[in-house]
This record gives structure tokens, C-alpha cells and sequence, in this order.
């Protein structure tokens, strides 16, 4: 039964005097019948609430449509409880970017009210999802990001478990002879700051610590996390070993799909790790172990050093006098610095410091961080002996911030040379050592004799080659990484986020970063954690869709079990039953709906989100018949950045083509190819497709759904040959979200493109 509707019009902004009200209101009493139709100035205004709250209460609305601003604004205004509420923007993209009392401006509004009154009429009734959840947070890691993760948490009122590989917390940072102060005026080195942070966490009763422990395993969803916390031993290796072949299998059948083929497991072995993990064998725990329920993990188990071996044309491994800047920590907290070969005095170090990736010997790993550590270990050397010379050559010298201020006292050191340059060698010469740099600052080539050599090593994350989270998952047991072996998140709009739901990273395994950068990245991590045990108590979705209730539904008789939906998930949100099927994981789920996009039996639907309810919607359009010469277009856009942009341009007043219909999704991924065929039949001229920037720096807040978008729009060829359509009638763009004056060229070149071609043949049918 379709539920009762108000329709409530807006005439202020200027709507009242660029579109024919009456009109408006007439296609909607002749076409839907709502219960009530009105027509007023600012309904946002507190009064005129009081009026759709009255007529909720004596007209049993159960639906209210409020066609006015866009959506994005008045948000928390048109909340009415228990009542479905659709918003039609008649602002931004109707008479903000049209001339006011064209024909073709009207004809965009009606449409525009025609998509929205049908809309509410294919929503769900459905309750949200719940299930009893805990509250309680992980965090995996000792060192400076992990120790103020857990403090933040258990402050603000969590049961916290620390998990931390070593006898002792404090992690690599626990090892640093000094550290930056992070106050003004930014000159000056202090103690490690981590003992405090240590001593708080040991004393702090709402902190459980597992110290000589890893996590084995974490099964379950956001809320109801399984974490099986095991003593450190030998078991991580045979760990480590089963994930390399599982990710060598995963590599070798994405391989073989892209060549047209489906890769087979080679052996027993690689077939269990590549075909069960997350739902294979019952996970055995006949060893010591410990078994916690959490709302969700802070991965913050931080960094090693770069492996030197590879270093070796720059005397690593070859003089025991050419050492990395973790081992000059360990020097210089012994006191006066001492040559490692003979334990004599050392009087002159050169340090070698960002290698750029083009080099013979590129330092794959450096950051600002290396440079800051270069910096402060010449200042070690000048504290040490005073008539220390610290010789820096580098390619690249980073110091973000106030960091600039410590670089400058350092430049202004006597004691210390630092130039820009290539270090091509380092031999003997006679009892110390001798680096030969070319291209410095000063055009020449150098010879330097020193007593060290420190290789300004980067910082790997522990996750690049070590079993961390292990998780239980479909889609294998660790987080995606980025390209440079970092965790990935979404860089840009959400950095704590990770592609697995609840996840939040924290500190180096994330990128580089000094001691208050991780402290601070664990503050927000922390609070990140808080927010989803909290919304998944309720119900509720975390990022970007905050506060969503609706849930995936899976109509899965009519499943054939293509595991398209598993695959494409950006999330993880999806494991498999021991037949194939989906087994959907609500709390996992960010209601991007790319699952319903994916499915080919159209078996994926959520209560205010589903096939039929866009389908419906793109039928209610009306197509002129192809003698007006009114084309029509349909173009999709993403909700996150697509729909501001469109917004943006409205607020601009920039101008373009009247003939276009707006259509938003939860992200372009969401797009299902049924949508397309619907539409040309219908007599849709064309379809565009606007989403986010997709690729190494991509921008969408679901990680890939532009991307799929693209990849399943390039499949319609046959589609369009069918119909006998051309093919540049489908066409998909991408914008950023500040990219607001490019969408009127674009839109305007589509237009273009589409005058070339007669009008769509099944206009009428």
C-alpha cells in the first residue's frame, strides 16, 4: 500500500517566481493524489513545521515531500519521527541554473516532483538493524600511538584490551634517546615522553594488557568482534606463511580473470588458504589463549626499520662504521658517542639522507621523519664533543611546520654542513671512511673523510610483512595497503578510516610520523572507535552515511551464487556460506549499496535504496516525443561529491542545459546496469554518469565505486548494439568536489555529442 503524502512546495528563493506553482501543484494532484498539496514561502521556517507536523497528526501522513533547498541544507530541520521525508531540489538545480519561466525550466521541476512522490512510494517499512553488541575497544600496539589510544578510550569510559608483541610497551619509540618537545620555541630535544604514557596505562584499571602476545585471529563485524589473543611464539611464522599464499593465490586468479580464464589453486595447501579463510575449518584454539568481545580495533602496532642489506654500494654491511639511524639511536644512549669498529671517540659523522627513488641506491622509505631524525642525531654528535662535525647530504630535506624552526638552529650550527647532493660512494680511507657526493649546491664533486656513515633508513610498517590483524574475513586477513605498504584510508576526507569497517589505524602503519603526529592520529583513531561501537549499538552506519539505518536484504533464493557482491565490496562486508552464498554482516556494511549495483539477479535491495524504487523513478520522467526536439538525458550522480558539485554550480548561478535529470545514488558503484536498459527504452536519449576521481590519489568515499562504475559501464556495447544505439549515447565523468565551473562545459558537451545522432527510436513505446 503506497503511504499517505503531503507535498509541501516552496515558493521562496525566487521558486515562486520562476516556475508556474499552480502547475506544479496540479501535476501532482493528477498524478499522485497526495493527501496534501501546499504552497508556501520557507517551510523551513519554525511556524510553518508546526503546519506539516499538524497535518501529520490530523491527516495521517505517513510520507512528506518537501520540494525546496536541496537536501544538503535544513537537514536536521525535516525530521518528522516515523515519517518518510523526500526532499526535491528546486533551488540548486531547477531555478538557480535555468531561466526563470521557461518552458523547459518547468518542465525539469515536475519531473523533478514526479521522481520524488515516487520515490516514497517504494520504501520499506523495515526496522533497523540490531543485535546485542559491546562497547568495549582493541587496541593492537604498545608504542606511542597504541599507549595514547588506549588511554584516550579508557578515559572517556571503555573497557580497553592492549595487545602488545614485546615483554615491555613502549615500542620502537620506547628506544629513542631523544625526541623533539613539540613546544616553542622548537629547539630543543627532551627524554622519550613515553614513560608517563607507560606508568598511566599499567595503573589505569579500564586497560587490560596482553604484553609477549599477538592477536591469531579476529572474527565477526563491528560490535561483536572475536579476538583471539595468543602468547607470542614460533605459531606466527606458520601464520605469516599461510597469508603469503593466500594473497600469491588472490594475485594469480585476478591475473587469470583479467586474461579471460579462472586461476585454480595449485596445491591443497594453497587451496585452503585461498578458498576458506574466512569460512573454512572452525577455527581451532587448543593452545593458551584468550578470547575478547569488542566493539572495534585500533590497529596501531606501528613500524620497524628499513632493512639495510640492500645498501651495501654505501658501505653497509662491508664497515662496521657505516650504521643505520636506529643503531645511532642505541649509540648515543650509551653517552658520548663511540666508533663501533674500535670503540674510540667519534669526531665527524656523514650522514646520508633521502635518496630520491631514481637513485642507483633510492631510499624507498624515507619521510619527513628521516630528515627530522638526521637533524637530531646531528645534534647528538654536537652535545657529544664539541668540536663534532656532522656532514648532511641529501636530495630532498623535509621539515613541515614548526619543525622549519629546528632545521634553521641547525643550519646555524657551526658544527654542521648541509648540502643537497649525491652520494655516489663510501670507501675506506686509511682509519675511518670517505663519501664522495656529487651534484651539491656548490657545482662540485666532494670527498669527505669521516669517522661514521648513518643511513637515514625509512620506516616500514609491521603489517607489510607480518600477520597482524588476521582477520576472518572473505576477502582475506589483512587491510588493503597502499602502495608505498602502508594501511590504506580514505587520505583525504576520512583518515582513520580503513576499507574494513571498525578498523581505525593509528599512527606508522598508516604513514611516517613523529611522536606527537602518532599521539595525536591515536587521539582521533580512538574517538573514531568510540563513534562506531556507539552507532552500531543503535543501529546505525558509520562514514560517510553516519546514522543510516537502512541495511542490505538479500532475496537470496534467486541468488546463483556468482560472488560478484563478495568480490566488489570495498568493505568486506560480505563472507560465504559453505554453499556459495553471501552471508552479509550488517554492522561491516557502509551503505554504499555497490553490492545492489553488482548483482546481476537484482536480489540486493534496502529499504529506502532498491532497483525498483530508481527504476520507478526514471520511468515517472516525462519524454517529449522525438518531433519537440527536446532530448532528454539522464545523469547520475554520486551523493558525496557529484551532488555538492551540482549544488555549487547552482549557488554560482552557472547555467547549462535544461534537458538533463539529475539523478543521485549512494555512490556511483551503485549503479546497476538495469537502470540503462530502462532508461533507452523508455526513449531516453542519453545517460551520463558523474562520480568521484578514481585511481592511486582516488576520491571516492567508497574507495572504488567510481571506478566499478566505469568498468561496468564499458560492458553495455552489446546493450547498445541490441538497440541499435550508438555507444557514445553512455558516457562517465569524473569531478572533484571543488570542480563546480567544469560541469556546464561538460554537461553542454554531451549535449553536443548527442545532436549528432537522431533522437532515441523507442521514444513513445
Amino acid at each position: 500500500m503506497e503511504p499517505k503524502t503531503g507535498l509541501y512546495i516552496d515558493t521562496g528563493y525566487g521558486i515562486g517566481e520562476a516556475l508556474d506553482i499552480e502547475a506544479l501543484k496540479g501535476v501532482a494532484t493528477d498524478e499522485f493524489k497526495p493527501a496534501v498539496c501546499k504552497a508556501e514561502p520557507y517551510w523551513s521556517d519554525p511556524d510553518k513545521i508546526e503546519i506539516i507536523k499538524s497535518d501529520i497528526a490530523n491527516e495521517g501522513l505517513k510520507a512528506v515531500v518537501i520540494a525546496g533547498p536541496s537536501v544538503r541544507v535544513y537537514q536536521d530541520v525535516f525530521k518528522f519521527d516515523g515519517v518518510i521525508t523526500e526532499r526535491v531540489n528546486l533551488r540548486e538545480h531547477v531555478i538557480w541554473c535555468q531561466p526563470a519561466n521557461h518552458e523547459d525550466t518547468q518542465m525539469l521541476a515536475e519531473d523533478y516532483v514526479r521522481m520524488g512522490l515516487t520515490k516514497v512510494t517504494k520504501y520499506q517499512d523495515k526496522p533497523p538493524f540490531t543485535e546485542e553488541t559491546v562497547k568495549s575497544i582493541l587496541v593492537i600496539g604498545g608504542g606511542a600511538a597504541g599507549l595514547t589510544a588506549a588511554l584516550d578510550a579508557a578515559n572517556a569510559g571503555y573497557e580497553v584490551f592492549l595487545v602488545e608483541k614485546e615483554a615491555e610497551l613502549g615500542g620502537w619509540a620506547n628506544k629513542f634517546f631523544k625526541a623533539f618537545t613539540g613546544e616553542p620555541p622548537y629547539d630543543q630535544l627532551v627524554d622519550s615522553p613515553l614513560k608517563s604514557k607507560i606508568d598511566a596505562v599499567k595503573s589505569n584499571a579500564k586497560i587490560k594488557v596482553f604484553a609477549s602476545s599477538r592477536v591469531y585471529a579476529i572474527s565477526g563485524a563491528p560490535g561483536m568482534f572475536d579476538a583471539v589473543i595468543r602468547p607470542d611464539g614460533p605459531w606466527i611464522d606458520e601464520l605469516n606463511h599461510k597469508q603469503d599464499t593466500w594473497l600469491k593465490v588472490q594475485l594469480a586468479r585476478q591475473k587469470q580473470a583479467q586474461e579471460g580464464g579462472v586461476a585454480e589453486a595449485q596445491t591443497d595447501e594453497e587451496k585452503a588458504a585461498a578458498g576458506g579463510w574466512a569460512v573454512g575449518e572452525e577455527l581451532s584454539l587448543d593452545f593458551p589463549h584468550e578470547k575478547v568481545r569488542v566493539g572495534a580495533v585500533v590497529l596501531a602496532a606501528g613500524w620497524r626499520p628499513e632493512d639495510p642489506a640492500k645498501y651495501e654500494s654505501l658501505g653497509y654491511g662491508k664497515y662496521p662504521d657505516v650504521i643505520t639511524n636506529a643503531q645511532m639511536e642505541e649509540l648515543a644512549q650509551k653517552g658520548k658517542i663511540k666508533r663501533p669498529s674500535d670503540g674510540k671517540d667519534v669526531h665527524s659523522i656523514a650522514f646520508l639522507e633521502c635518496r630520491e627513488e631514481n637513485s642507483e641506491n633510492p631510499f624507498l622509505n624515507n619521510s619527513y621523519v628521516t630528515c627530522l631524525v638526521t637533524l637530531k642525531q646531528a645534534k647528538y654528535l654536537r652535545e657529544s664533543n664539541q668540536n663534532g662535525r656532522a656532514y648532511i647530504f641529501y636530495e630532498n630535506m623535509r621539515t613541515p611546520g614548526q619543525y622549519e624552526k629546528f632545521y634553521q638552529t641547525m643550519q646555524d650550527d657551526p658544527g654542521v654542513f648541509l648540502s643537497a647532493g649525491k652520494v655516489v660512494g663510501v670507501s675506506a680511507d686509511g682509519a675511518g671512511l670517505a663519501v664522495n657526493v656529487k651534484d651539491t649546491l656548490l657545482g662540485e664533486q666532494l670527498k669527505v673523510k669521516v669517522d661514521m656513515v648513518v643511513l637515514a633508513t625509512g620506516m616500514v610498517p609491521v603489517t607489510e610483512d607480518s600477520a597482524v590483524v588476521n582477520l576472518r574475513y572473505r576477502q582475506g586477513p589483512f587491510l588493503p595497503k597502499n602502495p608505498y605498504g602502508f594501511n590504506d584510508s580514505h587520505f583525504i576526507c576520512f583518515p582513520y578510516e580503513t576499507q574494513r569497517t571498525g578498523i581505525y589505524t593509528a599512527g606508522c602503519v598508516k604513514s611516517p610520523m613523529d611522536f606527537q603526529g602518532a599521539e595525536s592520529d591515536a587521539t582521533g583513531a580512538a574517538l573514531k572507535a568510540i563513534q562506531c561501537a556507539e552507532l552500531v549499538s543503535r543501529g546505525e552506519a558509520v562514514h560517510p552515511r553516519a546514522g543510516d539505518q537502512s541495511y542490505p536484504e538479500l532475496f537470496i533464493t534467486r541468488c546463483t551464487q556468482c560472488k560478484r557482491c563478495t568480490d566488489e565490496c570495498p568493505f568486506g562486508a560480505y563472507d560465504e556460506k559453505p554453499d556459495g552464498t553471501p552471508l552479509p554482516n550488517p554492522t561491516r556494511c557502509r551503505r554504499c549499496a555497490i553490492c545492489m549495483g553488482s548483482c546481476p539477479e537484482r536480489i540486493i535491495s534496502f529499504r529506502d535504496h532498491s532497483v525498483d524504487m530508481i527504476g520507478s523513478m526514471i520511468k515517472s520522467i516525462g519524454v517529449p516525443d522525438e518531433y519537440s526536439e527536446k532530448p532528454r538525458v539522464i545523469v547520475f550522480i554520486c551523493e558525496n561529491d557529484a551532488y555538492p558539485v551540482v549544488d555549487m554550480a547552482g549557488i554560482n548561478r552557472l547555467q547549462y542545459s535544461g534537458f538533463v535529470r539529475f539523478v543521485p545514488l549512494r555512490c556511483l558503484g551503485n549503479i546497476n546496469l538495469v537502470w540503462i536498459a530502462d532508461a533507452l527504452s523508455k526513449g531516453i536519449d542519453g545517460i551520463m554518469l558523474i562520480g568521484c576521481k578514481y585511481g592511486d590519489d582516488y576520491q571516492c568515499h567508497f574507495v572504488k565505486g567510481s571506478e566499478l562504475a566505469s568498468y561496468r559501464v564499458s560492458k553495455v556495447a552489446e546493450t547498445l548494439q541490441r538497440l541499435v544505439l550508438e555507444s557514445e549515447r553512455i558516457q562517465v565523468f569524473q569531478l572533484g568536489i571543488d570542480e563546480y565551473g567544469k560541469l556546464p562545459d561538460m554537461i553542454n558537451g554531451f549535449m553536443d555529442t548527442l545532436s549528432q545522432f537522431d533522437p532515441n527510436p523507442y521514444k513513445g513505446f
